[in-house]
């Protein structure tokens, strides 16, 4: 069935509230509840960041379930929470910006693309890819160089307690000794200046402006899809109970949104991991590692990197980490938004 079906089906048998646009929500409420939903959400899953960023950079490949039990055993479940003060910290400015970008740009470019012919599935897949693009670049000015000190602490002791054997040692980590995420920022701009906060910042664009505009547009896909597919078996549902029924007019409940909502998420976070993971494995490797260069401690390259990346695991060595990722995806602002209107 096509997609154009599958919306033509959907319309007369089920009736979804309407989208809400920026205009209409509530902005106390959509910054300072969802800041404080997204600090909660963020909580429940940084124990999966923790995982994607030491898998990633470690020279071989170690499952998601060792490598948990390694840091349990050796760190405790302190361990899973390095960095995440650092992180919580920067989430409020980030994600404010983060959102203010994405539906500023998908309300407009929504209504733009409507206005030039475009149909209501192909506006909603570009205003969507356009405001993921916008909110990813915006938010990154504020996000890199928490990035980058929360990952410098996430993988900070990583070779001395949770990897016992020496081919599993991560290679050139920041020798520093960070005591905490104020302690990191200083240490780090003392070193290496502004640039060393916004070390990969190039490629933490190239990374997740494309994750983002890929990641909307799958989901406004997938969910016209889903609710496409429940609108025929709800038509044929009311055709075998009443014969010639004009629709059954159905009208799904919050626990079936939120249901369809987590599907169509799931799909698209599928679809974005697969396509930019090599490119946040490289990111991640730029923020945490160094080089050596004639004695000298220096930070790594684009090509470097890559170079290290094929010599310990071929391509394959791009995908480290890409379960915690796809799993542990924080594009959950979603389901923030649908609550806070």
């Amino acid at each position: 069935m096509s997609l154009s079906a599958a919306e033509d089906n959907s319309a007369s048998e089920i009736h979804l509230p309407a989208d809400i646009d920026w205009h209409m929500l509530d902005k106390s409420k959509f910054f300072f509840l969802g800041a404080a939903l997204f600090s909660g959400v963020s909580a429940a899953l940084y124990p999966v960041v923790v995982l994607k960023t030491r898998q990633q950079v470690l020279p071989t490949q170690i499952s998601s379930l060792k490598l948990s039990l390694s840091i349990m055993n050796h760190e405790g479940v302190r361990g899973f929470y390095r960095g995440f003060g650092t992180s919580l910290m920067g989430t409020i400015p980030a994600r404010a910006l983060y959102m203010t970008a994405l539906e500023v740009t998908k309300s407009n470019v929504g209504t733009a693309t409507v206005r030039l012919g475009f149909s209501d599935t192909t506006a909603t897949a570009i205003a969507n890819a356009a405001a993921g693009l916008s909110s990813a670049m915006a938010a990154q000015v504020v996000w890199t160089p928490i990035d980058v000190v929360s990952q410098r602490l996430m993988v900070q002791d990583c070779n001395g307690s949770s990897i016992k054997s020496s081919k599993n040692m991560i290679p050139s980590s920041s020798s520093c000794r960070y005591m905490n995420g104020i302690d990191a920022f200083r240490k780090i701009l003392n070193v290496d200046g502004p640039r060393g906060l916004y070390r990969g910042f190039g490629i933490s664009i190239l990374t997740y402006a494309p994750s983002n505009a890929v990641w909307w547009a799958s989901y406004s896909v997938a969910h016209r899809l889903v609710w496409g597919g429940i609108g025929c078996y709800a038509s044929k549902k009311d055709e075998n109970a009443v014969n010639g029924g004009g629709g059954c007019g159905y009208r799904p409940g919050s626990k079936e949104m939120v249901a369809v909502q987590g599907v169509c998420a799931a799909m698209a976070s599928g679809v974005s991991a697969m396509i930019t993971m090599p490119l946040d494995t490289i990111k991640t490797r730029l923020q945490v590692l160094d080089g050596e260069e004639n004695g000298r401690t220096r930070p790594l390259t684009v090509m470097q990197t890559v170079r290290n990346l094929v010599k310990e695991g071929g391509f394959a060595a791009c995908y480290r980490g890409l379960g915690p990722r796809s799993f542990g995806t924080q594009h959950q602002l979603l389901l923030l938004k649908e609550v806070i209107p």
